[in-house]
């Protein structure tokens, strides 16, 4: 019997996930499964999901990464403290969910930064990616600050960034869909004339390879990684959660 997995979100035309797991699924020959794209105008619309019998999970993305938590029966510990979920399995009719950017920004930022941890960081944006990337960093005893639009409590602005203010912190990650494809010529209002090739710049865009922020601090030096590698391990982690037997 045919086993459907698949994603929920409102723009799903630049996914990376159906390319990802078809090859998965032809380079382990697995030929039980299938990936499927849902498109939802509104989180209520997730509820028909519930029709597909052969629905074993599911990955969420923009918007609904923490709309989709009143819909379910269980969460797991990680995902309820960031408040956000990007995989739900289900398993006997429940719907549990999960938080797989966690482990795959982890073990993405662990190779980015090669045993020289940094000490701080900025986290450019507040959305849903924000708050896992806070609980990694957190988890790694790195202290972090959020920037966004609008200063306030424990966070700055991006009028703040001055050379001095970034001086201090080396490790700057954007969590924002700035640069994304279709408008790469979109980036955060960070001036580069005030990065070092001692910055750390991680941006979790990953479509274009370079975004116009990671293009801007290459030219000054900085160390750059796009979230690719991070995609492919929250991907596959969201695979291993579907496919072991317990919870």
């Amino acid at each position: 019997m045919m086993r459907t997995f698949g994603l929920i979100g409102k723009r799903l035309d630049y996914s990376f996930s159906p390319g990802y797991f078809s090859q998965k699924f032809k380079t382990n020959k697995i030929k039980d499964a299938e990936y499927r794209l849902f498109p939802l105008n509104r989180i209520e619309e997730v509820l028909k999901l519930k029709e597909i019998k052969s629905l074993k999970g599911f990955n969420v993305t923009i918007p609904y990464k923490s709309e989709i938590i009143p819909f379910l029966d269980k969460v797991d510990r990680s995902a309820r403290v960031i408040g956000a979920v990007n995989t739900v399995k289900l398993n006997r009719g429940k719907w549990i969910g999960y938080n797989t950017d966690v482990y795959g920004f982890k073990k993405s930022l662990q190779g980015f930064y090669l045993g020289k941890k940094p000490k701080r960081a900025l986290i450019l944006g507040t959305g849903g990616a924000s708050k896992a990337v806070k609980y990694v960093l957190d988890e790694l005893a790195i202290s972090s600050k959020f920037v966004s639009r609008n200063k306030a409590y424990n966070r700055f602005s991006y009028d703040d960034m001055s050379h001095k203010r970034l001086s201090y912190y080396r490790l700057i990650i954007n969590t924002t869909p700035l640069g994304t494809y279709p408008k790469i010529e979109e980036a955060p209002n960070i001036n580069s004339e005030n990065l070092t090739p001692e910055h750390l710049i991680y941006d979790l865009v990953y479509n274009p390879e370079k975004t116009l922020f990671l293009d801007r601090a290459e030219a000054r030096g900085c160390r750059i990684k796009n979230g690719l590698e991070m995609l492919h391990l929250q991907a596959d982690r969201a695979w291993e959660i579907w496919n072991k037997t317990s919870n």
